[in-house]
């Protein structure tokens, strides 16, 4: 779980306060809070929406409103209702945190770490964030970087201007490639960082196990990836498909499908999936791979990427690179994935996932 999803869920275990003489709008905040709780931020949204009507003036409704907007990656949203809940309550410490977890997504660093200055200091994970993004800061100083068409690479040495180089042809090939098969390409330029390997795990707090990350930004460690062109060309593929279904879909996509694409686009071998799968230990379920896999093991991981681009490739092949973004486009407006997933597969998600056979079967 990410840092701003940590930091909404621990909201909402110290948000369940309900102080309104109105009862409806009280009735209003703990469903808001309560669908939250069980992940379904649109239904949050609506619930605080209603009662912000109702109690224009309640600081916490806007820090509920600011939460649901967060999950459904609406970010402009979120700034705005968090930055209006301090307006009315400038020490409410918890709209504080998820303002700055909001302005770091976006980019703005500076910002994030503004925010968290104010912050209690004996609140100790705030305190442990502060003190990474002030790493990062001090790291992006001396930052190089290198623009492209489509991509801005940022290196910290002039020495490593030859790998930028390199990592940004290899995007330009991702981009002409994978936009190809699925018949769409970003809006703008995507930033990119290459970091050592202990600078990418200390600033993304990526598993052992992961070659690169994405949290509107691509992030890549230099040593592994950049010393193998085709290692190169995979995890840049890998990491730009992230960033294209984040611009289409900024919520509500199941990780199976994020990560499947991702991985079904890198390159087109997936033999190497077929073998894994087959060694599995059991069926799989798709459905059990809908939540992030940073919470797997290696060998967790390497099944869970296996499963879910063997079930995409079948989606490619069945319906089309298209038809994929339209599902994306769909679960990104708000409808239900099963919903979408009947309307734009021409099929029942459940017949689908029985029909893929994934894994042993004695």
């Amino acid at each position: 779980m990410g840092g701003w999803a940590a930091l909404v869920a621990l909201l909402i275990f110290h948000s369940i306060v309900f102080a309104q003489a109105d009862p409806k709008t009280a009735l209003l905040e703990r469903a808001g809070w309560d669908a939250l709780a069980a992940g379904r931020a649109h239904d949050a949204a609506n619930a605080f929406r209603e009662a912000i009507a109702s109690d224009p003036r309640n600081a916490e409704l806007y820090v509920g409103a600011g939460a649901a907007a967060m999950l459904e990656r609406r970010d402009a949203d979120a700034r705005q209702a968090l930055e209006y809940a301090l307006s009315l309550d400038p020490k409410l410490s918890r709209a504080r945190a998820l303002l700055g977890q909001v302005l770091y997504r976006a980019g703005d660093l500076p910002g994030a770490i503004r925010q968290y200055e104010m912050l209690a200091p004996d609140d100790k994970q705030a305190a442990a964030t502060l003190d990474r993004w002030r790493r990062e800061a001090e790291l992006n100083s001396r930052l190089h970087q290198t623009i492209g068409s489509h991509f801005t690479v940022s290196f910290e040495g002039p020495e490593e201007a030859a790998l930028a180089d390199r990592a940004l042809d290899a995007l330009e090939r991702a981009f002409w490639r994978v936009g190809g098969t699925l018949g769409t390409y970003p809006y703008g330029p995507i930033p990119v960082v290459l970091y050592s390997n202990e600078q990418f795990r200390d600033i993304t707090r990526s598993p052992s196990w992961a070659a690169g990350a994405y949290d509107g930004t691509i992030r890549v460690p230099m040593r592994g990836a950049l010393n193998d062109p085709q290692e190169l060309d995979r995890v840049l593929a890998h990491e730009f498909t992230h960033a294209l279904v984040r611009e289409i879909a900024p919520h509500g996509v199941p990780a199976w499908l994020n990560e499947g694409l991702a991985t079904a686009l890198e390159s087109g071998d997936l033999e190497w999936a077929e073998r894994r799968v087959r060694q599995a230990d059991g069926p799989l379920s798709l459905e059990m791979l809908a939540s992030s896999f940073s919470r797997l093991s290696g060998k967790q991981a390497q099944l869970a990427y296996a499963a879910s681009a063997l079930a995409v490739r079948q989606l490619i092949d069945d319906a089309g690179g298209p038809a994929l973004i339209n599902l994306l486009r769909d679960v990104g407006d708000g409808v239900s994935f099963d919903t979408a997933f009947a309307h734009r597969m021409q099929r029942g998600f459940g017949d689908f996932q029985a029909s893929l056979g994934l894994g042993r079967r004695d």
